[in-house]
């Protein structure tokens, strides 16, 4: 079988995200509506590959910089979206085409952020076996947290006795319509703690939760009726993914952020599979925070790793 690869373009934009409904390892950022938020900061390069039949069978969201296909710098992971009918031989003649097709346009490498395994609705590793025939090089590897939701996951004695101490302190938690509610809270402790900022603003986070209202939520823990610890997740119909974690001095006084878990645990129990802490790493992967990783663990996760590979198009 040959593959037609083309480069997305706007009028792609029905028959990219009619696709991803049905393939088996669907994210909602790889809506077009998500990738595109920021396409300012990216020169998208995103590959669309139909069979003899013209029909789609994948598609590789992606942006490319001097020189290098990145799969996608704008998403926190991002390889091959695949049809639940593609086969192993498939994908390692779509990679060396796509690689060909790269090379005709002047590119000499490939940095290929695999997606982790529990956002596959099928199994759909087909990919790493075409990164390994293509000699990629693992260069990062970062360590998730999650918690397998109807495992019977246990939190140690000290989380337990934080998510009481909370409640007798009188702390309550909901769910709260816009995430910029709690922007203020998150930028004061990004900027405190860890001399950031949030990777999307007010506006951006509202316009995101617009469109993926069933995919983006917020949720923040109150005393007194103000905000002293919060939350904002990505889901997906088996994951709900810690993406902003916050607390201020009050709420660590008293413990907020543990029952403010304990409470979005609990809500994701009633349709999801998984609750994901996301990654405690710096430099690459190669810096663990054992603090970091020591509290998430205490919860009852454990791990899974995010993959980043390099390929060179020779």
């Amino acid at each position: 079988m040959s593959f037609q690869i083309t480069k997305y373009t706007n009028a792609d934009k029905g028959v990219w995200d009619d696709f991803l409904l049905n393939c088996k390892n669907y994210h909602f950022m790889f809506h077009r509506d998500f990738i595109e938020y920021h396409s300012d900061r990216f020169d998208d390069f995103s590959l669309i590959v139909r069979d003899e039949k013209n029909k789609i069978v994948t598609l590789l969201p992606g942006n490319i910089s001097d020189g290098i296909f990145y799969s996608h710098q704008g998403l926190t992971f991002g390889g091959f979206l695949m049809d639940k009918n593609i086969h192993a031989i498939d994908i390692l003649k779509i990679f060396d085409e796509i690689k060909f097709f790269l090379k005709l346009h002047n590119i000499n490498k490939i940095i290929y952020k695999c997606i982790p395994v529990i956002y596959h609705q099928y199994p759909a590793q087909e990919d790493l076996y075409a990164l390994f025939r293509s000699d990629a090089q693992l260069y990062r590897r970062d360590i998730s947290s999650s918690i397998l939701i109807s495992n019977g996951f246990k939190y140690s004695k000290g989380r337990k006795w934080g998510v009481n101490k909370a409640k007798k302190e009188g702390v309550f938690c909901k769910e709260i319509d816009k995430p910029s509610e709690v922007w203020a809270l998150i930028r004061e402790v990004l900027a405190g703690h860890h001399d950031a900022k949030p990777v999307h603003s007010e506006v951006e986070i509202d316009y995101l939760k617009g469109k993926f209202p069933k995919n983006i939520k917020a949720y923040a823990a109150f005393l007194d009726e103000k905000i002293v610890s919060c939350s904002v997740t990505f889901e997906t119909t088996e994951v709900v993914h810690t993406q902003y974690l916050a607390c201020n001095q009050v709420g660590r006084d008293i413990c907020a952020l543990d029952m403010l878990i304990d409470f979005i645990i609990s809500e994701a129990s009633k349709y999801a599979k998984f609750f994901d802490f996301g990654i405690s790493n710096e430099d690459n992967g190669k810096y663990l925070n054992n603090g970091l990783i020591s509290q998430k663990e205490s919860f009852g996760a454990r791990a899974i790793v995010h993959d980043f590979y390099s390929v060179d198009i020779l």
